[in-house]
């Protein structure tokens, strides 16, 4: 196993992210969101589950810091040097007397952090109250300063080895959503074909096996399809439902987000008449995607088609993907909803998912797309209809 990018590569996301933290006078920048620290480095395990973090400084990081069992994958995962890898010992794990950042708080202190100035994620899922306390505490003349997304903010133009990486996911999710298609049909349990679907997420294509996406996949039916993120039951299919299969491909942590609709049985008027208003305003949304636009400008566009249909959906209809682990593989950066200011740069890639949720039903088509040259591109080259199975 190697790192999914050459050093260069990772060098220049070092350097970028150093430039946001000159500009806010940070010494030095601890980082735990796993998605950011697979980002900078390429680091990749289900390690995060226990305290870990990369300590991002000026001259000699950026510093892996984990648990000594999960050190080695530091070595094949990413191009760090031994001496970049901070490992705290066994005896540290799950301990309700202490905590592992004391340890490393020990470490940073010995090596020149005493004093600094230290950028830190308040948001992140695994860099709890408990780890910051403790780095907080173990460094008392230290001064930590809020710097939550300066790393994802620097995620979200893509290069163009990140771009390819995405179509390949983009592959895995074409072949993910065919093998959903190809399966619905009345009386499947729910759990059984979703584990076809993850069996063919995870086997990939001929050219390259996948990963498990950041977003679990979904499947809306019956019942369930009136809300956005249900999880599946062993319930069968049934004639007359309209099922929403919101899944996707993932690449080396890469993630591309595909949704798309199934009916089972004669399609109603009301699915026809909002498929053909939801298919209408994912075109209006990507004749206006294109560099520069502003974010809020692309849901005007969504909404315009909605009103005109006189249909509603007030959630935000897409947001920055890319890097991810569980449970999102949004980059909570970039939104597109009402008044969003937010400019959309080139090289952008984003997931637009236009979900419509009824009262007693409910559908979803979704692209994730590559914001370029004067428009924007679908990395996903599959039908965007409503997929009916006769009965």
């Amino acid at each position: 196993m190697a790192p999914a990018f050459l050093k260069p590569e990772y060098d220049d996301r070092l350097a970028r992210v150093r430039a946001a933290m000159a500009d806010r006078g940070l010494d030095a920048m601890v980082i735990g969101d796993p998605a950011n620290i697979n980002w900078l480095t390429g680091y990749d395990a289900w390690s995060f589950y226990t305290p870990q973090m990369m300590l991002v400084d000026f001259h000699d990081g950026p510093f892996w810091m984990g648990r000594l069992m999960d050190a080695g994958a530091a070595r094949f995962t990413t191009h760090l040097t031994e001496q970049q890898i901070v490992a705290y010992p066994e005896e540290l794990v799950q301990r309700p007397d202490t905590h592992p950042m004391t340890c490393l708080a020990g470490w940073m202190a010995d090596r020149g952090f005493a004093t600094a100035k230290i950028g830190y994620e308040s948001d992140s899922y695994f860099f709890s109250p408990r780890a910051l306390s403790a780095l907080q505490a173990g460094l008392p003349d230290a001064r930590f300063i809020d710097a939550d997304l300066l790393v994802n903010w620097q995620r979200l133009v893509k290069s163009e080895a990140e771009i390819g990486m995405m179509r390949g996911a983009a592959k895995i999710a074409e072949a993910t959503m065919q093998r959903a298609w190809d399966g619905a049909r009345a009386g499947i349990r729910q759990c059984d074909l979703m584990a076809d679907v993850i069996a063919t997420q995870i086997s990939g294509t001929p050219q390259a096996g996948g990963d498990m996406a950041a977003l679990h996949p979904l499947i809306l039916a019956g019942e369930a399809a009136t809300t956005a993120h249900p999880m599946w039951t062993d319930a069968p299919l049934a004639d007359g439902q309209t099922i929403a299969f919101e899944l996707g491909g993932c690449m080396k942590r890469y993630n591309v987000g595909l949704a798309r609709t199934v009916h089972l049985g004669t399609p109603p008027d009301n699915l026809h008449r909002t498929a053909e208003a939801v298919e209408e305003g994912m075109a209006a949304v990507m004749d206006s995607l294109k560099p520069g636009v502003v974010a809020g400008d692309v849901h005007a566009a969504w909404q315009g088609v909605l009103d005109r249909y006189g249909l509603e959906k007030p959630s935000r209809i897409g947001y920055s993907i890319g890097v991810g682990y569980a449970p999102d593989w949004g980059e909570h950066t970039l939104s597109f909803r009402p008044r969003e200011t937010t400019l959309v740069p080139e090289h952008a890639v984003v997931h637009v998912i236009l979900g419509m949720w009824m009262d007693d039903w409910g559908m979803e088509l979704s692209e994730t797309l590559h914001v370029r040259g004067g428009g924007c591109e679908r990395l996903c080259d599959f039908p965007q209809h409503v997929h009916v199975v006769g009965t």
